[in-house]
């Protein structure tokens, strides 16, 4: 319960999680602190923060919990064994593109174990969350977390025929000025174009008269001949395969995005965690053969 607190940063979001009232959480940690004749939290309306001491003891108490599920988990029969709850978070379109079939692969090797996947295009904390792993593209932020590379993100410049006809295909970085982009993200607007070679198309030469954070939506618009979009090579494969739309600059290669799995520092990587992360690896890295 002390630690769901310090991970939370709140009474509230703890009970929340432990199915309990605030106020039973409330007066057990204060009985844990009379107990211990220490103050472990520092409470405030905003958010409760641990003391240093509070501090010592949650990292200690997280090895232990730790060492707790490895041995429950052994003395079940063996690290082999899958049961139990996965809890993932990814972005949406490449969630529903890679984790989802990962997640499937994942049952069929073990029935006994649930997965919940929280698909979202925000970052949740996954200690807040009680998430056991998440999936982000790009590069990671500085934090106490874990991150393993699992795979690359290629991007590509795409088009319709229907557009390139009407506005012609630009055979370099300059002609793009001339175009018309569909963006995702308001995000993607402040970004330059960054190619393998470490060049860059500014930002400030991108025209755009539609932004939509859909990667659907994106993708309709493209094969509805309304603009160049810069995306990931996955979502349109298919399309350009069939010559529903045309790869841009095929010589000029995009930087791409590392994908990594995120997940808690811990002396004990739970089995769940670890073959669901095999799993993906090589669901990505079979994408890019």
């Amino acid at each position: 319960m002390f630690v769901r607190v310090v991970e939370s940063g709140s009474f509230k979001k703890a009970a929340e999680s432990l199915k309990l009232e605030p106020s039973s959480v409330s007066r057990q940690i204060a009985a844990l602190e009379e107990r211990l004749q220490v103050r472990l939290l520092r409470r405030s309306t905003q958010r409760t923060t641990p003391t240093e001491l509070g501090q010592r003891y949650y990292e200690r108490l997280r090895v232990i919990l730790a060492d707790q599920l490895a041995l429950e988990e052994e003395i079940r029969s063996g690290t082999s064994l899958l049961t139990g709850k996965l809890r993932v978070t990814a972005p949406v379109d490449f969630g529903t593109r890679f984790v989802v079939p990962v997640a499937c692969q994942l049952q069929e090797l073990a029935p006994e174990l649930s997965v919940e996947l929280l698909l979202s295009s925000s970052f949740e904390n996954l200690l807040e969350h009680d998430l056991d792993v998440a999936v982000r593209i790009g590069k990671l932020p500085d934090s106490s977390l874990v991150g393993k590379l699992v795979g690359h993100n290629e991007r590509v410049l795409v088009a319709s025929p229907e557009y390139l006809e009407k506005r012609g295909t630009p055979t370099t970085l300059d002609q793009l000025e001339r175009h018309n982009f569909i963006l995702y993200s308001l995000g993607q607007a402040k970004s330059d174009i960054e190619f393998a070679d470490g060049s860059r198309f500014s930002h400030l030469k991108i025209q755009s008269d539609m932004t939509v954070n859909s990667f659907a939506a994106v993708r309709q618009l493209v094969l509805q001949a309304r603009g160049i979009h810069l995306g990931p090579l996955w979502g349109f494969a298919e399309d350009i395969e069939r010559g529903r739309l045309v790869r841009l600059l095929p010589d000029n290669a995009l930087r791409s995005f590392p994908v990594h799995a995120v997940y808690p520092a811990r002396s004990y990587l739970p089995v769940k965690v670890k073959e669901f992360v095999r799993l993906l690896t090589d669901e990505l890295n079979s994408q890019a053969a």
